[in-house]
């Protein structure tokens, strides 16, 4: 399941965190919509309003890569300025890494690689002992959830329908991904030759700013934006939009390549 912003030829495809639902990028589309790009926001499998089948093999960060090369092809679409946030952001290098050619350009925020996976597994440990041997519990929180009126504020409803999710699939997503690969590994990354855009932020475990600083390091020519918290994009994003739709203009616009080559020459 997807939402369409805007029209013509020129396309940005993004993908929510962890268990979220489209809406997440909702506010970030409409404004690289008004630049007269036409944005792409998909739910990946397990997610918002995409079927959610409740075996864990049907989980893993290649195949969430995979499903964005899918898209593309399913919209006969050649190119797209593709990103995303945390799952979102890895999913995005995994589509990468799978189809190069049919990236114009990357918006990583938040990654998730090596120097993440203690916090990792402390934090989504007991969320997945939770949805599993919870269930009952996690059933009852979302029924709950369920019926509190909505739309409101955009993180409120982000938690709501977080919150109001079917334990079994999310489970599943959960042991998917802890049984695959968190990321393309790191000699896969740095054969990636797309312009990219790097979000981090600091005093978060789970999305450690020492992981955005090291892919900056692996992607050759990338530009390192740092967030001032993990909600800012959410909360108070002018700043960021602001850099992520100039970002975009330069794919497009062969700027950000250009660029890239001044860098490496000098």
């Amino acid at each position: 399941m997807f939402d369409e912003y805007g029209g013509g030829e020129r396309t940005v495809v993004l993908l929510p965190g962890l268990l979220f639902s489209r809406k997440m990028q909702g506010p970030l589309a409409s404004a690289i919509a008004d630049r007269g790009y036409r944005v792409l926001c998909l739910d990946l499998l397990g997610h918002g309003d995409s079927d959610r089948p409740p075996e864990m093999s049907n989980y893993s960060m290649t195949i969430f890569g995979g499903q964005v090369i899918g898209l593309l092809d399913h919209l006969e679409i050649g190119q797209a300025v593709i990103g995303g946030t945390s799952l979102g952001a890895n999913a995005t290098l995994e589509a990468a890494v799978a189809a190069p050619e049919r990236a114009k350009g990357l918006m990583i925020e938040m990654p998730v690689l090596d120097n993440a996976l203690l916090g990792c597994a402390l934090a989504f440990t007991p969320l997945l002992l939770h949805l599993t041997f919870g269930a009952p519990v996690a059933r009852a929180i979302g029924a709950v959830a369920g019926r509190i009126p909505r739309p409101g504020p955009l993180l409120a409803d982000m938690l709501l329908d977080w919150a109001s999710q079917d334990p079994k699939p999310s489970a599943s997503v959960l042991q998917g991904l802890f049984f695959g690969r968190v990321a393309p590994p790191s000699e896969e990354r740095r054969r990636l030759d797309m312009p990219a855009l790097v979000i981090g932020h600091e005093r978060d475990p789970i999305h450690p700013f020492s992981d955005s600083d090291q892919l900056v390091h692996e992607l050759e020519g990338s530009r390192l934006v740092q967030a001032g918290s993990i909600l800012e994009l959410r909360v108070t994003p002018e700043r960021l939009t602001k850099e992520i739709t100039t970002f975009i203009d330069d794919c497009w616009s062969g700027t950000e390549r250009q660029r890239r080559r001044g860098r490496r020459v000098a």
